[in-house]
């Protein structure tokens, strides 16, 4: 589980900000105890602010993240691809990441610097009695490892100025780096672009629906969510997610069909994707394509929800209620919060305007952004907002929209009249 992220220099955020997933209320069900790390830790996190305020490059961070270490070994060759703050000296500064995860009851820590040309410094330790210890750390080409972490050795003639040091220690099958690596890469995203921008749809999907179509193909190769279940089989888990939506929709059908394409002699066959809806006593299959965008994005966040559930891992989705109802918003809420539908521990950070959310969401799973006068982004913890303790019972939607918190946009429209020639 993500215990907290911080990033410095990175698009809007210029000063480091941090997204804690420490609770703040523990006596619930929302917060899952750690007796190691002496904390309980969340399983929803919400980022509230206005438009331009830095929210999308909160979650984008975490994202950009994930992919530098997957990508940095194979595809960083002469720079580094990084989008650092665009004024003052943000293009010339160092961006930092610091990434904390509980795994196994051992927190972890890896932390990163790195600039367009080199990566300047890298960590990774972790706390299995409670105090630091070092698994590797790099200074420019220098490479430490832990004692006894020979099998890493050659992670140094691997090692370039644009190659993270965690991207080529993860092939070598190291428990202590895997363990770690794999909470990083596992985690998906919803609406955010690739740092190479070629697609909105995140790595572990790529076309729309497919991660949810494996849980229709391939059902009888999965393991079970839980130990003990009223549903039998995976393609059953997907139906009743999709029917938490009430569309009507009584099956899924994948079947094969042959694409036209004149330039080829063959035409090659590709997967075809129908949802069958029930409309009084009949039903007929449509064209997934055919479907409302809201059906299409419920349907393609199924297979990594109830993916994420299996692992326990994140869900990172940027403005939820762009293409989804608020009731099916909140059903998202309900699921991670659960600690039977949750048992281990995944979590859903995302980013909203949706303000009837709040009256789903303790005061210690809200965050808030606000833009500074130099364009820069902060973001603060609603819990502690203006160094005040909120008060658990407050009323947190009213608050938001009475301007409470702050994070509402300033709207003052008297340019735009003049523009129309309405005003003098």
């Amino acid at each position: 589980m993500l215990v907290r992220f911080e990033v410095s220099n990175f698009r809007s955020i210029a000063a480091p900000v941090e997204l804690s997933m420490v609770a703040v209320d523990r006596d619930r069900e929302q917060a899952r105890d750690l007796p190691q790390l002496g904390e309980s830790l969340l399983t929803l996190a919400a980022v509230y602010g206005p438009n331009a305020s830095g929210k999308s490059n909160i979650v984008s961070a975490l994202a950009w993240l994930r992919d530098a270490v997957h990508d940095s070994l194979r595809m960083w060759e002469d720079s580094v691809p990084l989008d650092p703050f665009a004024f003052g000296s943000g293009p010339s500064s160092p961006s930092g990441f610091v990434f904390e995860a509980a795994i196994d009851g051992v927190r972890f820590e890896y932390v990163l610097e790195l600039t367009q040309e080199k990566i300047d410094y890298e960590g990774l330790f972790h706390y299995p009695e409670k105090k630091r210890r070092r698994i590797f750390e790099r200074d420019d080409l220098e490479l430490k490892l832990q004692r006894g972490l020979g099998a890493l050795s050659g992670v140094r003639e691997l090692l370039t100025e644009q190659t993270l040091a965690l991207s080529v220690a993860r092939r070598f099958n190291e428990p202590l780096v895997s363990r770690f690596a794999t909470e990083l890469l596992t985690m998906q995203t919803f609406g955010l672009e690739s740092q190479r921008g070629r697609s909105r749809y995140p790595r572990t999907l790529p076309r729309p629906g497919r991660a949810t179509m494996r849980w229709f193909e391939e059902a009888a190769e999965q393991p079970s969510l839980l130990a003990e279940s009223d549903v039998d089989g995976d393609k059953e888990r997907a139906l009743a997610m999709l029917r938490l939506a009430d569309l009507g929709i009584e099956d899924v059908l994948i079947d094969d069909e042959r694409a036209a394409f004149p330039s080829l002699s063959e035409n090659p066959s590709v997967r075809r994707l129908r949802l069958v809806h029930r409309a009084g006593g009949s039903t007929a299959p449509l064209d997934y394509h055919a479907e409302s965008q809201g059906t299409r994005t419920w349907f393609d966040l199924i297979g990594p929800v109830l993916t994420a559930l299996r692992q326990g891992s994140i869900v990172v989705f940027d403005e939820l209620d762009a293409s989804l109802h608020p009731t099916l918003s909140a059903e998202l809420l309900r699921i991670f919060g659960s600690a039977v539908l949750n048992p281990r521990g995944a979590q859903l950070i995302f980013t909203t305007h949706d303000t009837s959310l709040l009256s789903h969401l303790n005061r210690d799973e809200v965050w808030l952004t606000e833009k500074h006068r130099d364009g820069s982004t902060r973001l603060g913890a609603l819990a502690e907002f203006a160094g005040e303790r909120v008060r658990r019972s407050q009323n947190l939607e009213k608050a938001y929209l009475h301007g409470r918190f702050g994070a509402l946009p300033e709207v003052d429209d008297t340019e735009f009249l003049q523009a129309l020639g309405l005003i003098g």
